[in-house]
């Protein structure tokens, strides 16, 4: 059976063009090439997990390659650190490129030769409007623009001047190189647009080599033709440009035809899902950098404790639509809730102690008790917890004066401590504001395990931690960074919806010792209060941290549907 008869059936329409265009002899030496083309002026957020995974899974799928291109063509808003970073996620995805990284400031001197052409052609002009003028001239989406009074400037001036802006000759804005295409065009895009500026910036790769620099909707085509690339797959913002992308590609010069397509991109609610918001979000220091757990990059998102399998299922989930929609946030958390279910080690953590003495229990014992890792996965194994007279449960595990229906221990009932023994509180100690400081209790000997003689049952389970041999931790609870669906969207400002509860710091939860030993990259859940991982970045071992990846169920919608949203 050939490797094409192997292959699933097409899932989305892209896949169903792939197939077409394979059937019928339109891919070159009939191998797919893709592409993920980032611009290193920012971290990648989840957003780009849907493009990353489609463009790398398609070339996978159709036994191509996929190239990564660094669209470096920005040289004032762009950093290796933002480069690195985005090798850093690509590979924590699980994707590889191999040979083929590429950097379109690789193909300057190309760019730059094909512009000549284009001048000496009468394809391209030199033009000396200035930003307002240009606007005044490109029209509307409703009328068409004018030419420019530079757009007859002879050939031979066209070649000078352009020469003279990459030799360093003329300041920032005074001129730009624009294609000829059509001032009446009803695509904007289409009507005479810039190909170079003048920029006396730095460029990360080639330092001061250059003092222009290429435009986007000019480079990206030609470097997809360069490559060989043959289906660019980009998101649908990228629509309107598609005209531009063919004019570009149809340069005499260029000897390979690629082809754009678009797809819907990701938006999800309560989120941004944009570099510029993300980057004013770090600059003013309402997150602590682009790696904070309440980002929605992927490096933040990995510190939070998200897996690469969850985010992966979830861009899954989703699909391949050309129509844009929001995804509910919840599925998510859903997708990483799976995931984690299967995979976390269980531990016991106490985050707000109310202290237990169980009065019966000899004093200065410790005994230990089996307990399971993840009841989820059978070879999961156990580990021995320490138990002693006094143990710290959740204060909201306690109630003296209990409503109807709380089954959680209360004076004069029995719970389960679990793994452990039954207790029964009898009393507590109060200070002089009648905070409770301590529940006094017995216990029954005989119910290790949650076993007893006569076979009696009690509703009410509590997770624990000794007092004698536990350990004191700092814990962060983080939850979404914004309180609308869409923030901003009622004030024109997004900072109006920050949720002041975003970041939670308990400085001295409880711990079973057993947390010590996990380390960054391991997936946890502290039973009962949610899933979390040691914190990568300011955990150390004198004071580890850990950070809530996500609750064990959907709070918001508890909430959402509460309050009648």
């Amino acid at each position: 059976m050939s490797d094409r008869e192997m292959r699933s059936e097409p899932q989305n329409f892209l896949e169903r063009i792939i197939e077409d265009d394979l059937a019928n002899g339109r891919v070159p030496h009939n191998e797919i090439v893709t592409r993920f083309p980032p611009e290193p002026n920012g971290y990648l957020h989840i957003g780009h997990i849907k493009s990353i995974a489609l463009n790398f899974g398609l070339a996978e799928k159709y036994g191509g390659r996929c190239h990564l291109r660094l669209d470096d063509t920005n040289p004032e808003k762009e950093e290796m650190e933002y480069t690195e970073a985005i090798m850093r996620d690509i590979r924590w995805l699980g994707f590889d490129w191999g040979e083929h990284e590429y950097h379109a400031s690789d193909y300057y001197r190309q760019l730059y030769e094909i512009a000549l052409h284009l001048i000496e052609t009468g394809q391209a002009f030199v033009c000396e409007l200035d930003p307002d003028q240009m606007r005044e001239y490109r029209g509307t989406l409703t009328e068409p623009g004018k030419n420019s009074p530079y757009r007859d400037r002879p050939i031979e001036e066209n070649l000078r001047l352009f020469k003279e802006m990459k030799a360093g000759k003329h300041p920032e804005g005074s001129y730009v190189l624009r294609a000829k295409i059509d001032m009446a065009s009803p695509n904007m895009n289409l009507r005479d647009p810039v190909l170079y500026r003048i920029k006396f910036a730095t460029h990360p790769r080639t330092g001061d080599d250059w003092c222009i620099y290429p435009m986007y909707d000019y480079t990206h085509p030609i470097s997809d033709a360069i490559e060989g690339i043959t289906h660019s797959i980009c998101t649908l913002e990228f629509e309107d440009h598609r005209p531009a992308y063919d004019w570009a590609t149809s340069i005499d010069l260029i000897d390979h035809t690629p082809r754009q397509y678009e797809f819907a991109r990701l938006n999800i609610d309560y989120t941004l899902m944009s570099k510029r918001r993300l980057l004013s979000l770090v600059q003013m220091g309402v997150v602590d950098g682009w790696d904070d757990p309440r980002m929605p990059t992927i490096s933040g998102i990995r510190r939070r404790g998200y897996s690469p399998e969850a985010m992966l299922d979830f861009v899954g989930r989703i699909g391949v639509a050309k129509v844009e929609g929001i995804v509910e946030h919840s599925l998510l958390e859903f997708c990483v809730r799976e995931d984690l279910n299967k995979r976390a080690k269980r531990l016991m953590v106490v985050l707000d102690p109310i202290k237990v003495v169980i009065d019966n229990f000899p004093e200065g014992k410790v005994e230990y008790v089996e307990a399971l890792n993840n009841p989820e996965d059978p070879e999961g194994g156990t580990r021995l917890v320490p138990f002693s007279r006094e143990v710290f449960i959740e204060r909201e595990d306690f109630m003296e004066k209990p409503p109807k229906g709380y089954h959680r221990l209360s004076i004069g009932t029995e719970i389960r401590l679990i793994y452990a023994y039954y207790i029964t509180a009898h009393s507590v100690i109060k200070d002089d504001d009648g905070n409770v400081l301590e529940v006094h209790c017995t216990y029954d000997p005989e119910s290790r395990g949650g076993q007893t003689a006569d076979g009696r049952r009690v509703r009410g389970t509590s997770h624990w931690v000794s007092a004698a041999e536990g350990v004191s931790i700092e814990v962060r609870l983080y939850d979404k960074l914004f309180l609308a669906e869409e923030p901003g969207k009622e004030t024109g400002n997004f900072l109006d919806d920050l949720n002041p509860e975003s970041l939670v710091v308990v400085e001295d939860a409880k711990a079973e010792p057993e947390v010590l030993k996990a380390k960054a990259g391991d997936y946890l859940q502290f039973i009962r209060n949610g899933y979390f991982c040691v914190d990568s970045k300011d955990s150390t071992p004198e004071k580890p941290i850990y950070n809530r990846t996500v609750t064990l169920r959907d709070t918001w919608a508890r909430m959402k549907k509460k309050m009648g949203i």
